[in-house]
């Protein structure tokens, strides 16, 4: 079961739309008096993966401290998606993927300089299961999936999901995927998958470590992290655009990603440190 990706794909680009209009009509000295802060006159919007939206929302309030002048608006998807999506040019400034192959994609096509590429963290998975289910997650690890009590577990689409394709890879390593694949219900990324199972659409996940330790999730259920050798690394990275409206703007912002502060932050929601 999957919902249409096309639906989403078109909310996506139409959200992105609207924050940016919003964004052009405040711009300017604010007429409101002086504040304690310089109002943000300078922009720097931004496609990033699901498995951001708690972490990234965190380093844009760091970075806001330390800039206060820049602005950074996300808007949260499926880096597939958003893959097509900045193909056809979407008005994005900073394109943040959970795969590091899509900008590089990019890239390729002429729509991005290969020397605003960049790694910012590693991708973990994790079993997820809510705290009045009757599997105990700890000693079953990924044969949690085969619980009789587990009737379906979402996981994000692979078709366009970087974490949809290391859940499959990983429930195929480890030798659940035959017996569960018919149970399957897929978000449109990883995030809607977390809120399937969450919400109790589903009795069980395989999402994003970053997010099921969000205090959302961490206080509902429990998690089992997934060893990382069971699936294709989730490298993500990210990469300018070139029709970005103010490069140094989002040069800046790129720059505290993947600098100290934005590392810290990251690791703390469960990204591991780009390999070096």
């Amino acid at each position: 079961m999957t919902i249409p990706q096309h639906a989403f794909s078109t909310l996506s680009l139409a959200i992105a739309c609207v924050l940016l209009a919003a964004c052009g009509c405040d711009q300017g000295p604010s007429d409101k008096g002086a504040t304690s802060q310089p109002a943000a006159t300078r922009t720097v919007n931004v496609a990033a993966a699901a498995d951001l939206r708690y972490a990234l929302d965190e380093v844009i309030a760091e970075f806001a401290r330390a800039q206060p002048a820049i602005r950074v608006t996300p808007v949260y998807g499926s880096s597939g998606n958003f893959y097509s999506q900045l193909s056809s040019k979407a008005p994005f400034d900073v394109y943040l993927s959970a795969d590091i192959d899509y900008p590089r994609k990019l890239i390729e096509a002429g729509l991005a300089s290969r020397e605003t590429l960049f790694e910012y963290a590693v991708g973990q998975i994790a079993v997820w299961t809510p705290n009045d289910s009757p599997v105990d997650i700890a000693a079953r690890g990924i044969e949690s999936l085969t619980h009789p009590s587990v009737k379906k577990i979402a996981i994000a689409n692979p078709q366009h999901a970087p974490y949809g394709r290391a859940a499959e890879a990983a429930m195929k390593k480890l030798g659940v995927y035959d017996r569960v694949k018919d149970q399957l219900v897929l978000g449109e990324n990883v995030a809607q998958a977390a809120q399937f199972v969450e919400s109790g659409a589903a009795e069980a996940g395989v999402v994003a470590l970053s997010l099921a330790v969000t205090p959302a999730m961490k206080d509902k259920g429990r998690h089992w992290v997934v060893p990382a050798d069971a699936y294709p690394p989730l490298r993500q990275g990210g990469v300018i655009l070139s029709w970005a409206k103010d490069a140094d703007a989002a040069g800046q912002f790129r720059a505290f990603v993947t600098g100290t502060g934005g590392a810290a932050i990251l690791r703390r929601h469960g990204f591991a440190p780009p390999a070096q």
